[in-house]
């Protein structure tokens, strides 16, 4: 199977502070992963770095063999941690632009799932909950032909609803030659849909295994374990 994601000896400091320390990590296509620590760990780091929107202090990251480079973006879809859309922007204006940026936007895919949202086209984000900007902002990223997927914290602040709503959509919405990695803290309500579990603690990896794996040598879930590695 190939391989979307390896990072070698991989490290980034911010001045004297260390967020990643030497990861070395390896996904494979087809894969779900959870990228999992508490806040501070690394997750967010790494993602940028995937995503190009860093540059490593060591070490390096590849996207399908490549290095990051304007044709790895073009096979990455990127949900960053917080709104990034222009709150004036309506939902038509959304499928314009990212039709516009994105070769391998699915115009289709995002209409069908935007459907069952039943948003008036011509709403601005402006006058949306923050759950409903949330799912839009998904709908988008999952409506590309991706090769990788990087999801930063993408339940983090919205309901239980919300949260199943999103999951559905990832799990729905991603091609079986790709790979999800979905960074968070709130490992009970992704565990199920995960194949695979990545723990960072402190910028290094100190967990990578399937999470059948997990489960069945530990007998715990991958939430139980979590908070387990991590204990105050």
């Amino acid at each position: 199977m190939m391989e979307t994601l390896v990072c070698n000896e991989l490290s980034k400091t911010y001045g004297s502070v260390r967020a990643l320390d030497h990861v070395d990590l390896k996904l494979e296509e087809g894969k779900i992963v959870g990228l999992l620590g508490p806040n501070g760990s690394g997750k967010t780091t790494l993602i940028k770095l995937a995503s190009r929107l860093l540059v490593p202090t060591e070490g390096e990251v590849r996207i399908c063999g490549e290095l990051p480079s304007p044709a790895t973006k073009a096979i990455v879809s990127y949900l960053p941690d917080r709104n990034y859309l222009p709150d004036w922007m309506k939902i038509k204006d959304l499928l314009e632009m990212y039709q516009d940026f994105y070769g391998d936007f699915d115009v289709q895919r995002a209409q069908e799932m935007l459907g069952s949202l039943n948003i008036d086209y011509d709403t601005p984000l402006k006058n949306m909950s923050k759950g409903t900007k949330e799912k839009v902002q998904l709908i988008l990223t999952m409506s590309r032909h991706a090769k990788l997927y990087l999801l930063d914290e993408p339940i983090a602040g919205v309901d239980p609803a919300a949260r199943d709503y999103i999951l559905k959509t990832i799990i729905s919405n991603y091609d079986e030659t790709a790979t999800v990695l979905i960074s968070t803290h709130l490992i009970a309500d992704v565990e199920n849909v995960l194949d695979e579990a990545v723990f960072l603690k402190e910028g290094k990896v100190v967990l990578h295994q399937s999470v059948d794996e997990l489960r069945d040598t530990t007998g715990k879930s991958v939430d139980e374990y979590f908070r387990e590695v991590f204990k105050c």
